[in-house]
């Protein structure tokens, strides 16, 4: 069983910045996709950035800019810094992992992780 582990979530203030971690085994995070995913109450769950294993990031309208995916090959680690948040920006956060390269299919995930951004 695929287990990836988040971290770093919590309560800030408008304009404030966090960090997420997501830690992933080795087999998975060194050949495929990851990314980051958020559900706000009532609303469906959405993809928000994505990282290929070679680097390559994409990332939703609602984030660009402000928003960065990284990872830590490594540390088997990928993360999802957040500036100028906003308090759209509340939800759970969940990191996810592909059996691709692409994020495409059944998708592993993490625990996800409470954002709370007050205005």
């Amino acid at each position: 069983q695929v287990r990836l582990v988040e971290s770093g979530g919590g309560l800030v203030q408008a304009g404030g910045s966090l960090r997420l971690s997501c830690a992933a085994p080795g087999s998975i995070f060194s050949t495929n996709a990851m990314g980051w995913y958020r559900q706000a109450p009532g609303k469906p769950r959405q993809l928000i950035a994505t990282i290929t294993a070679a680097g390559s990031t994409n990332y939703a309208d609602s984030v660009k800019g402000r928003f960065t995916i990284s990872r830590d090959n490594a540390k088997n680690t990928m993360y999802l810094q957040m500036n100028s948040l906003k308090p759209e920006d509340t939800a759970v956060y969940y990191c996810a992992a592909s059996k691709y390269r692409v994020i495409a299919g059944t998708l592993y995930w993490g625990q996800g992780t409470q954002i709370t951004v007050s205005s």
